[in-house]
């Protein structure tokens, strides 16, 4: 199985290596480098997994450094420099830097989960190599295994140390003698002189040329970043795809974290008048220059989110933009930069149509957030036409860059392939994306017609053929006609010197196979057809759906927000998004021969899928595993049996009714007892370790019932669906939201339903979720039909209305008038704010908000209506928590074999955050899982945001 997961990366290709090895420490990599080449075993050193050229991927035996070897070793803050081993992840890295001021400069897109030895292996950079250059401008120092298992310290020697090395017997002398040979021959420096590309942002073959002493000669660099003459063997290490050496210690240059910065938005009606801008906005020394094309803005259009974003940023509907940044010490220093862009615009700029200066941090934020949505919006395109990355890594003088793509698109669309492009404009380089669908061979013939034709043109204008993310076997194999005979012989003997038996990532820079071999699909790819119960209409059918996991790795994240919660925990391929993905695809394509599409090892990938939506949200291709193992799970009971816990669950609302009143105290009572609990574990797998929630003796229902109301109606009627948790087990959240309703002069109505089938949903009862569901839609038509709000107290209850019943029941017709009558309790607050629709009295004082969210919540709706709720009382300061899920995700938490992930998954950062709040802070969390989880784990009560309000209010 762990072969199947690191058989792909983010790339077209797919092979199967040898083995996986997740070591624990350098002594375990050098041993498997040792054995590796006393056997001649090919070995592949590898970090995220996100490279796009191929290159992490191979027939060997793979270490992965990001699950253990990941730690910053030293901070020298004084001298700007740091430590790492190479599993660390660049964000990681970044958010300890910001303490003392520092960050690594390089920032490629993938920076959430791509880690310094990828990066350093690509020789990576990202939308500010204008000011930041290339990683290799970066990397001061490498401690590596050699080829053999050595270690060698490789770093910046003066003439002296550099003959000390050469004198040295063995194979780190070998190999220090092999290179001085090599650059120190005339002839072989006019070859390198000669071939390598003039154009300061390239990552393609080796870095011969930073190993010469001259400084005459022609070969460029960044203007900021001049090279370093002193012979060091590290900088051969950037961009070397692992190919040279295997890393255990990267010494890294740090720069000044900006002071200030603002952003500018261009917009054009014409793309190409955008690129031919580029060159006189540069001379205004920006810190980047990005264009975002009018696809990707037309998709942008097309997501709520982000079409706000738009709305915010931009007036009317233009092409294209060029998003030009810059960096200051003060506000009036960039005021300056932007009037000068505005001058620059009138005066030297054809067809730009606005300039929109944006100093508001929230706003350049949506700028960004917009920018790196596009490219994830395209290839969430539901069709096998994919944007491809193959030609995406070339990079042209910015004079060139409009008759560059001018050229490509004419030349793709003669072969009747469309394009999709965005670009680093600042530093000439396109991603250049076209649509092919890898599974028709006609289509995988254009790959190498088009890759030639694209290296052609940008030797003739002078540019690098690999920029950013490496040769890999998207481009090594065309090595040898791009750079000559000469220079790549030379890049043969190189490799020679350092891997004389091949073992080290073979056939990347040299000696690569044909582009076309080892592609994940190709004409012969085929899947079991799977009849779903679930529409995949939209997706095409579900192994399209699962096909949309490109391997971009975003779900390997662990900074930032919510996917893949697991994966976060665990670090283990097998509990990302991508992993779940990789193996389904696997199963129904026959790759996994030993496990059928409803084994074990499928299911052990899926069992701590916790359908929290994430991924639906943050993918970058929109993979909605919630929905993928909804279905699957369906499938795998139809095989295997449906487990008495998951029909349990599934009927936990007729249950709880019926155990709620008068039986509650009993059956309370019962199930705190510990044989209970016990034998519960055992039998059924539920509980144990957590006690489980105590039913009221009072259900919502009962209590609404004998209650008087307080409303005369003035605002008009609502109606609230109290949930089968905040009926039965804690009706005092109902009961508050009831009371704010009232007071807020509405006359609430409870609808007969409590379940919406979330339970039976997940647990993948489907024909049962459609059954209650089409009783939801019954019951809820006449209040929507009315024109009546239906306010829901449970984030996954909302959800699974707005969200999951369009393909539980496609075809019904009752389901886009109900949706569009269903709010959160803290949405409907805060449209009836807007319209003037409250006069709830609050009670003086200051109140400070710890704020966890939801994931679907934050999935699908955002928190911002959360905070616009607590905002209704005044002097209320909220903090939201970045706690990503909290843990509970519904049964999860109470489930005996799930308990402890449960609890990490809520440790790593939320119930850490609720322990450091002071006793006076409120903690408010929608869920009732989230709020299980907090009571649990941190000993706090948390509030519902209804339960808030209810107690701010005068009495």
């Amino acid at each position: 199985v762990n072969r199947i997961l690191y058989s792909t990366d983010a790339s077209l290709y797919q092979v199967m290596p040898y083995g996986v090895l997740l070591p624990r420490t350098m002594e375990d990599v050098q041993a498997a480098v040792e054995l590796a080449a006393k056997y001649k075993v090919p070995i592949l050193p590898r970090a995220g997994g996100s490279s796009l050229a191929g290159q992490a991927t191979n027939e060997a035996l793979i270490i992965d450094f990001t699950k253990h070897l990941n730690r910053v070793v030293e901070i020298n803050a004084a001298e700007q420099w740091v430590r790492v081993q190479p599993g660390l992840v660049l964000d990681v890295l970044n958010r300890q830097l910001q303490a003392v001021g520092l960050k690594f400069g390089p920032d490629p897109a993938s920076a959430s989960r791509a880690a310094l030895g990828g990066i350093v292996g690509n020789n990576s950079t990202g939308s500010h190599s204008v000011i930041y250059g290339m990683t290799a401008d970066h990397l001061l120092e490498a401690e590596v295994f050699l080829s053999n298992g050595r270690i060698a310290h490789l770093a910046p020697l003066s003439a002296e140390q550099l003959a000390q090395q050469g004198q040295k017997a063995g194979f780190e002398g070998d190999i220090y003698r092999a290179l001085c040979q090599i650059v120190e021959n005339e002839t072989n420096q006019a070859i390198i002189q000669q071939g390598t590309p003039r154009h300061w942002r390239r990552c393609g073959g080796y870095n011969l040329d930073r190993l010469m002493h001259s400084e005459a000669h022609p070969v460029s660099y960044h203007p900021k970043w001049p090279a370093d003459r002193r012979f060091n063997l590290a900088k051969m290490m950037a961009g070397s795809e692992g190919t040279l050496a295997v890393f255990k210690e990267l010494k890294l240059n740090l720069v000044p974290l900006p002071k200030a910065s603002v952003v500018a938005l261009v917009t054009f009606d014409d793309g190409l008048d955008a690129l031919r801008a580029v060159p006189a906005l540069l001379d205004l020394a920006p810190s980047a220059i990005e264009l975002v094309d009018h696809l990707a803005l037309t998709m942008c259009r097309e997501v709520p989110e982000f079409s706000k974003m738009l709305d915010v940023l931009l007036e009317g509907n233009p092409t294209c933009m060029l998003t030009v940044e810059f960096y200051g010490d003060t506000e009036a220093e960039l005021r300056a930069k932007i009037s000068q862009l505005q001058q620059r615009v009138k005066n030297d700029v054809v067809g730009a149509t606005a300039v929109n200066p944006l100093f508001d941090k929230i706003q350049q934020g949506y700028v960004w957030t917009i920018r790196k949505a596009g490219l994830g919006l395209l290839m969430s395109v539901r069709s096998d036409y994919k944007p491809i990355p193959f030609i995406e890594d070339s990079a042209v003088p910015v004079e060139h860059l409009a008759a560059y793509i001018e050229q490509i698109e004419a030349y793709c669309q003669a072969l009747g392939t469309d394009i999709v492009y965005y670009a680093h404009a600042s530093a000439g380089c396109l991603h250049i994306r076209p649509l092919i669908n890898t599974k028709l061979g006609g289509e995988v013939d254009k790959l190498p017609l088009i890759t030639r034709y694209a290296a052609e043109l940008i030797r003739e204008y002078g540019g690098a053929y690999s920029s950013e993310h490496g040769d890999g076997k998207a481009r090594s194999w065309l090595n040898e006609d791009f750079y000559g005979k000469d220079l790549y012989g030379l890049y043969k003997q190189v490799k020679q010197a350092f891997d004389p038996d091949n073992i080290l990532n073979p056939g990347n820079i040299v000696d690569a196979p044909p582009m076309t071999d080892s592609l994940r699909f190709g004409a012969t790819y085929q899947t079991i057809p799977i009849n779903t119960i679930l529409d995949f209409e939209p997706d095409r059918g579900f192994g399209t759906a699962v096909e949309m996991c490109n391997g971009a790795g975003e779900c390997r994240k662990t900074t930032i927000k919510t996917m893949c919660p697991p994966f976060m925990v665990t670090q283990d391929e097998r509990d990302s998004t991508r992993g779940r993905a990789n193996l389904l695809r696997a199963a129904m394509s026959g790759r996994l021969p030993e496990a059928e599409f409803t084994g074990k090892d499928v299911y052990d990938a899926m069992d701590l899928c916790i359908s929290c939506k994430a991924c639906k949200a943050e993918c970058p291709s929109s993979v909605d595993m919630a929905k993928i193992k909804a279905e699957w799970l369906h499938h795998y009971y139809q095989a295997n049996g449906t487990p008495l816990r998951a029909r349990i669950f599934a009927n936990i609302a007729p249950l709880s009714r019926l155990a709620s009143g008068p039986l509650a105290p009993l059956l309370n009572f019962g199930s705190s007892l510990g044989l209970v609990q016990k034998l519960m574990a055992k039998t059924v797998g539920i509980g144990g370790k957590r006690p489980l929630p105590k039913f009221a003796a009072q259900s919502f229902q009962s209590w609404f019932n004998s209650h008087r109301s307080s409303s005369n109606g003035r605002n008009g009627r609502v109606v609230l669906f109290a949930d089968t948790f905040n009926s039965y087990n804690y009706p005092d959240v109902a009961m508050a939201a009831n009371e704010v309703l009232e007071a807020a002069g509405y006359e609430v109505i409870l609808p007969r339903v409590t379940d919406t089938g979330r339970p039976a949903l997940s647990k993948g009862l489907l024909k049962k979720a459609q059954s209650i569901a089409d009783k939801v839609l019954t019951d809820l038509e006449p209040f929507a039909e009315a024109g009546l709000p239906i306010i829901f107290l449970e984030p996954s209850e909302l959800s699974a209305i707005v969200d999951d019943y369009a393909v539980l029941l496609p075809q019904d017709g009752r389901l886009a008038q109900i949706k569009s009558h269903c709010f959160s309790f803290e949405q409907f607050m805060v449209e009836a704010n807007a319209s003037g629709k409250l006069d709830l009295q609050f009670a003086a004082g200051s109140r400070q908000v710890l704020l966890h969210g939801h994931c679907h919540q934050k999935a699908l709706f955002g928190t911002e209506a959360m905070h616009g709720t607590l905002g209704l009382v005044p002097n209320t300061a909220v903090t939201e928590v970045d706690s990503g899920c909290c843990g509970m995700a519904g049964s999860f938490g109470y489930e005996t074999e799930h308990f402890e992930m449960s609890l990490k998954m809520g440790e790593r950062r939320l119930l850490t955050a609720v322990r450091q709040t002071s006793s006076d802070t409120y903690v408010v969390a929608a869920g009732v899982s989230c709020r299980q989880q907090i009571k649990f784990g941190a000993q706090r009560q948390a509030l519902h945001p209804a339960q808030f309000l209810r107690q701010a209010l005068v009495r």
